[in-house]
């Protein structure tokens, strides 16, 4: 299984952000859309960052609940890690797992933003996989 077949039953609006966008607001996408990340960009192909749940807390715990009135490109991470749609999960896991991230945006052959992938999906596709397995060798022992 590879990203294409992951981002393909999703949807393909990804949700992003500017960077002058507040804390506030980024809190208000985050919980209306009951996700952990938004991509950070301008025009909806550039990926310039991406801010997480993770980020937010770390800037309130330093800087208290004035931090919400903080800019969105102040507590980004600008060093994104990306993926293509040709590739696999494991290399998604192995990705996640090294970098001890949650979300990788997807980019096409230009470089510009095609979707994003969660742990979550990565699970998913991973346990459907183990589940195909599984009943393919279950068939082939009892000869069905």
């Amino acid at each position: 299984m590879n990203v294409q077949s992951i981002i393909g039953g999703k949807s393909p609006v990804v949700a992003t952000i500017t960077q002058t966008a507040t804390l506030r607001q980024a809190i208000d996408q985050l919980t209306e859309r009951r996700i952990g990340a938004l991509v950070v960009s301008g025009d909806g192909r550039k990926i310039e960052g991406i801010i997480s749940e993770r980020d937010i807390v770390r800037a309130a715990s330093t800087s208290g609940p004035t931090a919400l009135d903080g800019r969105v490109g102040s507590v980004m991470s600008t060093d994104v890690v990306t993926c293509s749609a040709g590739d696999g999960v494991d290399r998604l896991m192995a990705l996640m797992t090294e970098r001890r991230i949650r979300h990788l945006p997807v980019v096409d052959e230009r470089g510009h933003l095609a979707g994003i992938v969660s742990i979550g999906d990565v699970v998913k596709a991973r346990l459907s996989e183990l589940e195909q397995e599984n009943h393919a060798l279950s068939e082939y022992i009892t000869g069905r």
